[in-house]
């Protein structure tokens, strides 16, 4: 195991990853920091959320930025609104002792103008998704010209949500781009197509394989029950400790609404948070599950994309994912910034198969637990 001085990370960079007790790099971390800290290259990264990308990119990012030129020299592509908020804050928390850095998030779903008129002030780096990036350079507000570093974070999700055209606008904009660094969980074929189109022949590619992207401070647990006890054992588990907040996943739109309904009907503080929702209302419900007026956050797999919410103790898997990287990206919910937590997966009998299946290809333990 290296440490983040071995990989070549600057001590005022460190001493910003202790106070966020980032101590000892992951895989992804030792394998991509030395590389994109040699010089200007290309690389694919082929990592599952929850690996530690952001610091993988970030710091070797921040390594790249002048931060006495004014203007942007960093540019990361996210598909959501709440990845890219959260990739923002954590360069931020970065860069606490160094010279300043100021990044600035844009995002579709916002006042345009709002976002133009920060935009205006110093900026190195811009966290972007795509459409509201176009939208910004059809306005002439913002100018990247400098950029030398051009980043995107969960491509394939972008492709899930129809980015392609877009991506491939970006790119070629920014074709003379120093760097152009790609990290997604899976390679579909459009992936693909944006690697040989854009990324030059020569790159890297690193792939970390999936039994090392669980967080240690997880805890795996499955109960076994008929498909109507499922609520009675969710809602024994949220009152069993009022004080504990978590998430609970179900598949599709409609089963996150009727689930947050059938909770509050048994007096317990919840909502739902899905991709049909506008964004005033997805802002209403995140902002009352972060300031803990709410206990239980109901989501789908798409719309929790990005989520960064502090002292989760326990993610609920009430209906398992249909993608194995979505179950590690549930998991990573909870026990984050070091702290414990748990991961529960309410099954059928006809569903114990896919435990094992996690068992395997992730090499964690899940306890079975017969009551909460």
């Amino acid at each position: 195991m290296s440490t983040f001085k071995e990989l070549g990370i600057s001590s005022k960079l460190i001493k910003g990853l202790k106070d966020l007790n980032i101590i000892e790099p992951t895989e992804i971390q030792e394998e991509v920091i030395p590389l994109l800290l040699e010089g200007p290259i290309d690389l694919v990264g082929q990592a599952q959320t929850g690996t530690g990308k952001t610091a993988a990119y970030g710091l070797p990012l921040l390594h790249r930025i002048n931060p006495k030129l004014p203007v942007v020299q960093g540019l990361i592509l996210c598909p959501t609104r709440e990845l890219g908020q959260q990739v923002a804050k954590q360069l931020f928390r970065f860069t606490k002792y160094t010279d300043k850095i100021f990044t600035e998030a844009v995002y579709g779903g916002a006042p345009i103008d709002k976002q133009i008129s920060a935009l205006r002030r110093p900026t190195h780096i811009i966290v972007a998704t795509p459409g509201r990036l176009l939208d910004l350079l059809e306005r002439k507000a913002v100018d990247l010209s400098e950029v030398k570093t051009v980043i995107l974070d969960e491509a394939d999700e972008m492709l899930t949500m129809g980015f392609k055209k877009d991506l491939d606008q970006i790119l070629k904009t920014l074709s003379t781009a120093q760097c152009k660094w790609l990290f997604s969980a899976t390679m579909p074929h459009g992936i693909r197509e944006i690697v040989n189109q854009h990324l030059r022949e020569n790159a890297h590619r690193i792939e970390v394989a999936g039994h090392n992207t669980l967080n240690k401070n997880i805890q795996h647990q499955y109960l076994l029950c008929d498909e109507s006890e499922k609520l009675y054992w969710l809602q024994k588990l949220i009152k069993s400790d009022p004080e504990k907040r978590g998430i609970v996943f179900c598949k599709t739109k409609a089963a996150t609404q009727k689930l947050a309904k059938q909770l509050v009907a048994k007096n317990i503080s919840a909502d739902a948070i899905h991709g049909d929702l506008l964004q005033k209302e997805r802002d209403k419900v995140m902002r009352a599950f972060k300031n803990e007026s709410l206990q239980i956050l109901v989501a789908t797999d798409l719309a929790a994309r990005g989520l960064d919410v502090e002292a989760l103790a326990y993610v609920v898997h009430y209906q398992l994912p249909d993608q194995d990287e979505y179950f590690t990206h549930r998991s990573g919910r909870t026990a984050r910034a070091g702290k414990e937590g748990i991961s529960l997966c309410l099954l059928s009998s006809s569903e114990m198969k896919q435990i094992k299946h996690f068992e395997k290809i992730f090499g964690i333990f899940f306890l079975q637990v017969t009551s909460v």
